[in-house]
């Protein structure tokens, strides 16, 4: 994998909306302007809002081309170190003709995003870059009150350090969900909930692999398209799952994991890492769907750790994807044994 190059207080982000444009709708540009605001005093970064990145949501639907030429000037800019998405969505798919993947080949930069994002980091986990399942601006970014401590640690930790990454915890508290993005609302503090930690829910022993995965229902859309990575991707990786704010029905969840287990996928992995079910609504349930599908193809062996921070929780961790991690089902650890970035 090529690693793209740290940030470094003074540097400058690009921010783009390469799936809603939520971003610019009236309701929400001053949520927009506090995620902004903490780039510049949590992290002391400079940014750049692409052309295209705050033209709300119906201009953003009807020109998929404009998203993607944000991101390919993003990448082109030399004042750019990182790019971060404003949100997910759910049509990012839309974007993909456009990316000049020759650029960002020659000129890898950190890529952060999540949800729908999920499009765009295995596209480009195939052609060998790594980017990073992480905090969004509308999100993380611009959380009421203030940014988490858990978030802000694993940002520097993760994209302003070269070192290894080494242990990663689950948070000890979540946020409830509803996200109070009424401006009237922005000072108050969501509540806080008691994370309980890991749960081994399958197997045993260690395993380790390289990180690859996402939202299950964005990943699931690009099965069978050229945008899904070949099978033999799967090879003695870890998986990283975690589902979106739609709360997938159990039963449909179970065919989508069936989906990747019938592709074989679920019988190549080393591991596999699963997302908190955001507000803990079908917590029970999707641990129960794993565990049923992988008994029908006896991978009883196979190491599942669950409850993890990320994807669709606040606080959340940053999950780089091609690197080399350990799970340990014995004492309940995710470890990033690499660095990932240089």
């Amino acid at each position: 994998m090529t690693k793209p190059k740290k940030i470094n207080k003074g540097d400058t982000v690009a921010i783009v909306s390469l799936s809603s444009g939520m971003a610019g709708e009236d309701d929400f540009v001053w949520r927009t302007k506090q995620g902004l605001e903490r780039l510049e005093t949590v992290f002391g970064l400079k940014f750049k809002v692409m052309p295209n990145a705050l033209k709300g949501n119906d201009y953003l639907y009807h020109h998929p081309e404009k998203r993607a030429e944000d991101f390919n000037q993003a990448v082109l800019d030399p004042e750019v170190t990182a790019i971060i998405c404003t949100i997910g969505g759910t049509e990012s798919v839309r974007i993909m003709p456009y990316i000049d993947m020759t650029a960002f080949k020659n000129n890898p930069k950190i890529f952060m995003g999540y949800s729908d994002t999920t499009v765009q980091h295995l596209y480009f986990y195939q052609h060998g870059i790594t980017t990073f399942y992480g905090p969004a601006l509308l999100t993380d970014f611009a959380e009421n009150i203030a940014m988490d401590d858990y978030t802000v640690n694993h940002i520097i930790n993760t994209l302003f350090s070269s070192d290894i990454i080494g242990e990663v915890r689950p948070s000890d508290y979540i946020r409830k969900f509803g996200l109070l993005w009424d401006e009237i609302a922005k000072d108050f503090e969501r509540e806080k909930l008691l994370n309980e930690g890991y749960e081994v829910i399958n197997g045993h022993g260690k395993c380790q692999g390289q990180l690859i995965g996402g939202c299950v229902e964005s990943l699931i859309l690009l099965t069978g398209t050229k945008y899904f990575p070949e099978i033999s991707a799967f090879n003695d990786a870890i998986l990283f799952l975690e589902t979106s704010e739609q709360h997938t029905e159990p039963a449909v969840l179970e065919q989508y994991i069936r989906k990747l287990s019938v592709m074989g996928i679920l019988d190549r992995i080393s591991g596999l890492i699963i997302g908190r079910p955001q507000d803990g609504v079908y917590y029970e349930e999707i641990k129960a769907v794993f565990q049923k599908v992988l008994k029908e193809i006896n991978r009883d062996d196979l190491p599942v750790l669950y409850n993890a921070s990320f994807g669709h929780n606040e606080p959340k961790c940053i999950i780089p994807y091609g690197v080399v991690a350990e799970i340990d089902t014995e004492n309940k650890t995710f470890i990033i044994l690499e660095n990932a970035v240089v």
